[in-house]
This record gives structure tokens, sequence and C-alpha cells, in this order.
């Protein structure tokens, strides 16, 4: 039987939908043009500090919903694997001793063995030990890194276009993003990874017009962020933007950039070995991977065999591992599965980052395709759906890594817009707020 917040879900859901199809509708007469607030606004793109804006501007729009959207409740296995995580760094240690009474205590994504530990990387629960620890909430490390996503976002952007349309760009993903998606409603985690994926895409332009070192060192700050977070699509993304680098290799200047990067990636990655060493006792050996040999029978990947079943203690982690996940699993091996499970992750992608009001840009981005920035953009987003295809699960955060790309995509179909349907552009960032008064009203 189907439970009524299932249904109440759905209905939220298809309420927003239809009037955010009702204001684009609407948007197509509009002709208001608030010359003042252009000015304005114009004045702060123009300005070094307008990523710290942006950033203030989504920390403010989170803490404004507050009322309707309080504190979060963990609710996911996920999540309460990421807070194990959090209590344990906050406690000054990297893994727990295993309970002498375990298999009481055994559960989802958490390794018994070797040690005690959340299966996932550390990023995420560091930032949310981080707000357990100064704030006495892992919810102020949510907070804090849906802020530095956006600033971060409005940053790389700037690498790419005009002032003013990156902080439109970063101003959008804040409003979409900040205040009701489940990146700043959850600990699951998503705005983490797609700093780190801008971070390496706005240094990428930098990179190729001044080689500064300080770029170089943000670019390899995110290629850390993004292997602490999402290492599969995070390696995808970084291989992507090293190639569109090497296709501009004559103009760097790899004696100043190498150096800085190299320091950086060594010491992370020497971290990184710390860390799964005193987890797992190996230093190649992810806890992820002690977690998927002791408990999964679907493989990571579509295309690999499936694991032999192993012994459950627990009747609830048998119908788990060997119901959802082989039957997915299953299903994504067969033609007409794989289509389906593909069109519903193309859905869901569409869903979170574009939904009706961003759409009409999306597609204006395909006019430009001639340019040379929507095809690396188009190629970097392609690298970014395959390997999301490959997996037999999927949730918006796993693509998180190439959210600066969506929104760049967006930018460029909108500057496209402005050529044809100049008032279209005007209304689409007051769509977007207008949305938020909806969904507070509904809330």
């Amino acid at each position: 039987m189907v439970s009524m917040d299932f249904w109440l879900f759905w209905q939220w859901k298809d309420a927003l939908f239809a009037v955010e199809t009702l204001l684009v509708v609407v948007l197509l007469a509009f002709t208001c043009r608030l010359a003042g607030a252009e000015r304005a606004l114009k004045h702060l793109a123009s300005h070094r500090l307008a990523p710290l804006a942006v950033g203030a501007f989504a920390l403010v729009l989170r803490a404004a919903v507050l009322p309707v959207e309080p504190i979060p409740s963990p609710n996911v296995h996920d999540e309460f694997s990421y807070l194990l995580a959090a209590d344990t760094f906050a406690h000054g240690r990297l893994a727990n001793p295993t309970h002498p009474m375990w298999e009481h205590f055994e559960t989802f994504h958490e390794d018994q063995f070797p040690t005690y530990q959340s299966m996932y990387p550390p990023l995420q629960g560091l930032v949310l030990a981080a707000g357990q620890v100064v704030a006495g909430t892992a919810f102020a490390g949510v907070w804090l890194g849906i802020g530095v996503m956006c600033a971060v976002l409005c940053w790389a952007l700037r690498g790419w276009f005009p002032p003013g349309w990156a902080l439109m760009g970063g101003a959008i993903a804040a409003i979409r993003l900040a205040m009701f998606s489940y990146w700043g409603n959850s600990y699951w985690g998503g705005a983490l990874a797609a700093t780190g994926g801008a971070l390496v895409f706005g240094a990428l332009p930098r990179l190729i017009r001044s080689s500064r070192p300080r770029d170089a060192l943000l670019a390899a700050l995110g290629v850390v962020m993004l292997a602490n977070t999402r290492p599969y699509e995070g390696l995808v993304f970084s291989l992507g933007v090293a190639l569109v680098a090497l296709w501009q290799v004559r103009k760097l200047r790899l004696r100043a950039i190498l150096p800085p990067a190299a320091a950086v990636l060594v010491c992370a990655a020497a971290l990184m070995g710390y860390y799964n060493w005193r987890g797992t006792g190996s230093p190649a050996t992810m806890p992820y991977t002690v977690n998927t040999h002791t408990y999964a029978v679907a493989p990571t990947f579509i295309f690999q065999a499936p694991h032999p079943e192993p012994f459950y203690r627990h009747r609830v982690m048998r119908e788990f591992y060997l119901g959802w996940q082989v039957t997915r699993y299953v299903l994504a091996r067969t033609p007409e599965g794989f289509l389906r499970l593909s069109i519903g992750k193309l859905a869901s992608t569409w869903n979170f980052f574009i939904g009706p009001v961003l759409t009409l840009p999306l597609l204006a981005s395909l006019w430009t395709w001639r340019s040379r920035r929507t095809r690396i953009l188009l190629f970097l987003a392609a690298l970014m759906a395959a390997p999301s295809l490959m997996v037999t699960a999927f949730h918006p955060h796993y693509i998180a890594p190439g959210t600066v790309v969506i929104y760049a995509l967006i930018l460029q179909g909108m500057r496209a817009l402005g050529r044809r349907m100049p008032r279209a552009v005007r209304a689409i960032p007051l769509i977007c707020i207008a949305m938020v008064v909806v969904r507070l009203a509904l809330a």
C-alpha cells in the first residue's frame, strides 16, 4: 500500500511544476524593465567581492526559510553514515575500534571491520564535524557549505562570462539549490562536490590566460575536494578539464603552474593514504571498497559481474542488498531497462537543476553550438553524463561535479536569448524569486 506521505510528496511536486510552467508562459508577455535594479546589480557584479555577495545571499536565503524548512533530521542511510563520520572526527579520531558486540549494531553504509567508520570519503564528514564543534550542530556545516558553493560557482562563471552574467548564474543557483533542495536540507552532500568541480572549471580559463600559480593551487584544491566527495565522477570531470587544458597547452606556462599543483596533490594523496591506512589497514584500500566487498551483491557498474552472496545477520539488510539493489542491477543490464533507467536519471537531473523556467535558455544554448565555449561545455556535460549511465543507482549529487557546467550552459543560452527575446531573459530571475514565494505559500 502506498503511504499518504508519498502521495502528498507527489502532489507537492506536481503543484510546483504546474505553477512554474504557468509562470514560464506568462514571462513571454513580460515587458517591464527594472532599470534601477539592473544598474545596481551591474555595479555589484563588477566588484571583485561579488562572489562573496552571492555566497552571503545563499546563506541568508537558507536562514530565512528556517521557519518552514527547519534544521533537518537524518532520514536516509547515507545521512547516518556521514553523521557517524562527523562524530568520529569531532572526537579527534579518524576511525573507531570495532565494538565487542558489533553484530547488534550492524547497519547500512558503515564498516564494522577492521574499524568502525563511515564507508564514504571523509570531506563531507569533516565539514559536518566542523559545524558540530563550532556551532553545536552538524547542520551548520551544511549551511556554510551551500554558501561556499554558490560563491565559488559565481567565481568560476566569472572566468567564462562577463561579471553580470556570472552574478546572475550564481544567484539563480543560490535560489534553486540553497533553499529547498536536499543539498541544503539534508546531510547527504552535493554542495562540496559542486564546489570542487567549480574550482577546477573556473581555474581552467584563468590558467590559459595567465597561468598564475594561485589558479593552479585552486584547481588542485578542487581535484582534492572531488577525490574526497565523489571520486569516480570527480576523476572523470577532472580528466575532461585536463583534456581541454591539453588542447591549449601552448598557452600554459607549465613551469609556473605544475610545481604548486603537484605539491597540493602529493600532500593530499599522502593524507588520503594515511586516512585509508588508519581505517582499513591499507593506504590503497578505501572504506567504500571494504563495505561493498562485505555486503553488496550488485556491483557498482552495470558491466561488472555480481559479487558472491555474503552471510547477512539481519533480514532487513539482506532484503536491501538482495532486493532493490539486485533488481535494479538486473534491470539495467537489459536494453529496455537501461533505457528506462537512463530516462529516469535524465528526468531527475532536469527536475533538480533546471526545471521549466531554465529549460528555455538551456535549449537556446544549442543555438550557439558553433561557439568554442559551447562545444567545451557540451563536451564536459557529455563526460559527466556518461559515467552516470554506467551505475545502477542515481541521485543528483552523483553529478554534482558538473553543476557549474549546467549553469554555464544556461547562461550561454540566456545570452543567446538576450539578442532575440530580451524581456524573457529579464523575467527568468523574477520567476525564480516568484517560485520561492510559491514554495513558502504551499509550505
